[in-house]
């Protein structure tokens, strides 16, 4: 990283205890940056739901539909040097959360925006939200090259305003060997619902069993907040009847409880590879995906993008969507050959430090500067600064 004073930076996100992946995202950042010395950090909290954060570092609440909150949050987002937007659609009130636009209409300050979604085919709303967001934002993120080329060529944005920065994860202290056991665990983690893709799994587990091939299956996390309400538990209770229909229910273990970090790195140290069996085709950007990568776990995942950019290089296994019978093989080879095993978590290990909060924030950091023309200090960075995988090419500023 430059050697710079870092601006006095908001974020603005959901939060925990928010039980979603862009309130997990935002909180490990916070943390990357004071953890790399940025010292006026404040959070704007997105406030989707009834939960209470007693997080010091939060300094507001974004209520959607309501204009006095937003006027609010705009003068306490215009006391610091750059706001870091993190954005999704629907989570800033309005039609696909269009009211974000009428935020960055009242900010006098540089907006770096995180797009966590780049759609392939936007509706005319979403397309006109991204697009008008982008031009109120001094620069724009991206986390897969694969988001950063959709951006550029399927909407009429400025290209130079777009950076690619990588998703963070936080990289255990020592990266362990998938353990050698009998019967190989294999772990799937996150919010439960309709497109996880379990099922897949589970019938593939019945097909490996048939053939006399032993494995657990993890299954971690609670039900999504929006599907509880709306379905109940309907999926999980799907998936536990097909288990048992297959007659693998001794092999399947379900465990509903939220995790913290610490807890989670210690159920995929003891996995043997981690699945993604997604059923959508368009995920630009998985935060599992980046932890198993860091952890140094092998991976078999669907081909959706952001597993085709980043697992070609032999950190996983790529199969089909919906495929059953490509998930068993791939599952096969994990259970049968140990070298292929050890060679895909030497890969995923490699990876790792690339993916540090600490480098990720650095990044962040260092665009925040740049967009804000902070001047330089003469003092040397930050020893954990220094470890930023920042690359300063004009196409992708950010760690690749």
């Amino acid at each position: 990283m430059s050697q710079w004073r870092s601006p006095a930076l908001a974020v603005l996100s959901t939060y925990p205890p928010t039980p979603c992946g862009l309130a997990t995202f935002a909180a490990a950042l916070t943390d990357g940056l004071s953890s790399i010395g940025v010292r006026d950090v404040g959070v704007v909290r997105s406030a989707v739901d009834n939960s209470r954060s007693d997080d010091m570092r939060v300094v507001a609440l974004l209520r959607p539909g309501s204009t006095s909150s937003r006027l609010a949050v705009a003068n306490r987002v215009n006391a610091y040097e750059c706001l870091l937007l993190q954005h999704e659609y629907g989570i800033y009130g309005g039609k696909d959360g269009d009211e974000v636009l009428d935020l960055l209409d009242q900010l006098e300050i540089p907006v770096v925006t995180t797009l966590h979604t780049v759609p392939r085919n936007p509706t005319a709303s979403q397309r006109n939200i991204l697009e008008q967001i982008v031009a109120g934002s001094a620069a724009v993120v991206t986390m897969t090259n694969t988001a950063s080329s959709r951006l550029v060529r399927g909407y009429d944005i400025d290209p130079s305003k777009v950076t690619t920065i990588v998703h963070g994860a936080t990289v255990p202290r020592t990266l362990g060997s998938p353990p050698h056991t009998p019967q190989p665990t294999f772990l799937t983690w996150g919010l439960l619902g309709p497109g996880k893709g379990i099922e897949w799994v589970i019938d593939a587990l019945g097909t490996l069993a048939s053939n006399g091939l032993a494995a657990r299956y993890v299954v971690a996390g609670r039900t999504h907040p929006r599907v509880l309400e709306n379905e109940g538990e309907s999926y999980r209770e799907m998936l536990m009847e097909r288990a048992e229909q297959l007659g693998v229910a001794d092999l399947v273990d379900f465990d509903p409880s939220y995790r913290p970090i610490g807890s989670l790195l210690d159920l995929i140290e003891r996995s043997t590879c981690v699945v993604l069996p997604y059923d959508s085709d368009d995920q630009i950007t998985s935060g599992v995906l980046v932890d198993a990568i860091a952890a140094g776990r092998p991976v078999i995942a669907t081909r959706f993008p952001h597993a085709e950019e980043i697992l070609p290089n032999g950190a996983g296994l790529l199969v089909t969507h919906a495929s059953p019978t490509e998930l068993a093989s791939a599952m096969e080879q994990v259970i049968t050959d140990r070298g292929l095993v050890a060679n895909m978590a030497m890969v995923a290990a490699a990876m790792a430090p690339s993916y540090r909060w600490t480098a990720v924030a650095a990044d962040y950091a260092d665009l925040a500067a740049r967009v804000t023309n902070t001047a330089l200090s003469p003092q040397p960075a930050s020893p954990l600064a220094t470890a930023s995988a920042f690359n300063s090419s004009p196409a992708f500023g950010g760690a690749q």
